[in-house]
């Protein structure tokens, strides 16, 4: 029967099985094998012109950029790091660490990215010596699919068992919550709503949250860099991407030359009309989003809230208003709208993004463009988001790229503010079980005034008891 989860966890499990204690170097030559298959441009053309032709969603030429780069990035991140055996040994403390496989993982994608979300954690699922069936978007499933079907030919080429990566090919909720009850971990890349069908499942798991990047630019940027960058990031994809900036955040005294540096990048700014104009388009009950601008190209989106565009407009910007649900423009939007915001008070910046992200977006991520490293450390610190990126362009930088040092990925944890498990960008790492191997050592007991020097010449202090509590509690145990 097609798509039987059970018969496909069984043949997973089996194909699991044959690669659980692989060596290194044949796992390696498995997950180049299969990353070669992907990044190669016939590859990546024939899946990047599905995942539009399917979705409806982004440019083409962007999703072209972003399997390769996703891809050769993923390979890059992990070259010559030990996923088998023994990865770490501290001699002093008698320890050695042995990386161990979690099994079969159900990998949950979104339509945002049907094909890139599967080659990021697809590598990094096979350098770990798991398998993978992927469960796709109902809009995108004949991409998803391909993707893995050209996975399963480079396994096949280096003699790998091909189940370790499957696809359910008629996908459904019901399929997908089964899938992920029978594995025995799941990633699922998608919104709030996906959260809480992954954690039902009952099994253990990583998830995502929402995104909604404000970039804050002060009177230190280059400002006409700082557009470029920001624009960059905003038009790429149709701003589908989690990490496109979703505002930008303006210092009062540079505020209308930084408009005017937006406006040349092909920014267009909404009158008081045109933004309720595109509002009521937006959101149509006042508080969805309306699917049929997600992804979308600006004139598309233009033409539907009747606002009348030069041809040449690559984005449209709004002025916000009120931080949080009042307005639905301080929150997500997946499209090329940016919402403009004034400051003049940092600190008190800071504050409004923070209410942005309570109502939107909350340990997502963040921007500032500004060469204050004192700004940038508050930022960090106050911000509840799991990643900040300074003067670069947001979208591009947040999930790995060449100029950054984030770790390649489509999968952005947003840590316990949106009800995940890890702020990381999810990658091999979060793959990988360990068994500690532990020798005897050379006994040591510390003394109180190494344990609690600094305390005791502040506070002073004494043990009741004859010799300090460590050694009572040896002689016990």
């Amino acid at each position: 029967m097609q798509d039987n989860i059970q018969e496909m966890y069984r043949k997973a499990r089996k194909a699991f099985k044959e690669v659980e204690f692989w060596p290194q170097e044949k796992v390696d030559e498995m997950v180049c094998a299969v990353g070669w298959e992907w990044q190669k441009d016939e590859t990546a053309r024939a899946l990047a012109r599905l995942a539009v032709d399917e979705s409806g969603i982004g440019v083409y030429e962007d999703k072209l950029a972003k399997v390769k780069s996703k891809t050769r990035g993923s390979l890059w991140d992990f070259r010559g790091v030990k996923t088998c055996g023994v990865v770490e040994e501290d001699k002093k403390k008698g320890l050695r660490i042995l990386a161990k496989p979690m099994g079969v993982i159900a990998n949950v994608v979104p339509c945002t990215n049907p094909e890139s979300t599967i080659c990021a954690l697809g590598l990094g699922i096979l350098k770990t010596r798991n398998a993978m069936i992927v469960s796709p978007h109902p809009r995108t499933q004949g991409c998803s699919y391909l993707t893995v079907e050209y996975g399963r030919k480079a396994l096949k080429k280096v003699g790998a068992p091909v189940d370790l990566m499957q696809c359910i090919k008629h996908t459904s909720k019901e399929k997908t919550s089964e899938l992920m009850r029978n594995c025995d971990f799941a990633i699922a890349t998608g919104g709030a709503a996906l959260v809480k069908v992954v954690y039902a499942a009952g099994k253990p798991c990583h998830t995502v949250g929402a995104g909604n990047v404000v970039s804050i630019v002060d009177e230190t940027a280059d400002l006409p860099a700082a557009a470029h960058k920001i624009v960059q990031s905003k038009v790429a994809n149709n701003s589908a991407s989690c990490s496109s900036e979703n505002a930008v955040a303006i210092e009062a005294s540079i505020y209308d030359e930084m408009i005017t540096a937006l406006k040349s990048e092909g920014g267009y700014l909404c009158n008081t009309e045109e933004r309720e104009q595109l509002r009521k388009t937006m959101w149509p009950d006042g508080k969805t989003l309306n699917r049929d601008v997600v992804g979308k190209s600006v004139l598309y989106i233009a033409e539907l809230a009747g606002i009348d565009v030069p041809q040449n407009t690559r984005f449209i910007m709004v002025l916000g208003q009120t931080p949080g649900p009042e307005d639905r423009f301080s929150g997500e939007k997946l499209c090329p709208v940016l919402t403009v915001w004034k400051w003049t008070d940092f600190s008190e910046m800071v504050e409004r993004m923070k209410k942005m992200h309570k109502f939107s977006g909350e340990g997502h991520s963040a921007s500032i463009h500004s060469e204050n490293r004192e700004r940038q450390l508050e930022l960090a610190i106050k911000a509840n988001v799991g990643r900040v990126n300074c003067n670069m362009p947001h979208g591009a930088a947040n999930s790995g790229s060449w100029f950054s040092g984030n770790p390649f990925t489509d999968t952005l944890g947003c840590g316990t503010w949106a009800g995940n498990m890890t702020t990381d960008n999810i990658n091999w790492r979060h793959f990988l079980n360990y068994t500690v191997l532990s020798v005897p050592i050379k006994e040591y007991i510390p003394s109180d005034e190494e344990i609690f020097g600094d305390y005791l010449k502040k506070w002073g202090g004494h043990n009741e008891s004859e010799g300090s509590c460590f050694s009572g509690c040896r002689k016990t145990v």
